[in-house]
């Protein structure tokens, strides 16, 4: 028998989904996650979200007032410099910038750049800045 293990929790911190009718959506997710035991846990101008999750229409204010391409993903950085770096990395390999570094009025210390991959698709790196986490990973073992 071999143990295998997984962390969940230290990749992604938010993926967002651009949807042209959000009442209808809305319906739609909160039933769904509901069923899942997962509340929708608010909603802001033109969005809504449950954990990690963020649905929103195109001209709502995490949008950035225009659809980018299918898919809105953010990945966790562990500080300012990380995501400077990210930035820099993407745009020298083939993405083009869709917000600089600097900080976003989400939340006080809220640290972001956004660029578009190759395909149009909106890939931020953010810092959320000093915190502390109730843990690093979620860490799972199973028996394979």
């Amino acid at each position: 028998m071999q143990i295998c293990e997984t962390y969940r929790g230290r990749l992604i911190d938010h993926l967002q989904i651009v949807v042209p009718d959000l009442p209808r959506a809305q319906r739609f997710y909160t039933a769904v996650l509901e069923s899942l035991g997962i509340p929708v846990s608010g909603t802001g101008d033109g969005f809504f979200w449950a954990d990690e999750l963020f649905v929103s229409t195109a001209d709502g204010t995490v949008a950035q007032g225009h659809v980018t391409g299918r898919h809105h993903l953010a990945f966790q950085a562990q500080n300012r410099a990380m995501v400077d770096a990210f930035y820099q990395a993407a745009l020298a390999h083939g993405g083009s910038d869709n917000g600089a570094p600097g900080e976003r009025s989400y939340h006080p210390g809220y640290y972001a750049a956004f660029v578009l991959d190759p395909d149009g698709n909106n890939i931020e790196a953010v810092y959320h800045g000093e915190a502390r986490r109730s843990a690093p990973a979620v860490h799972i073992e199973f028996e394979a």
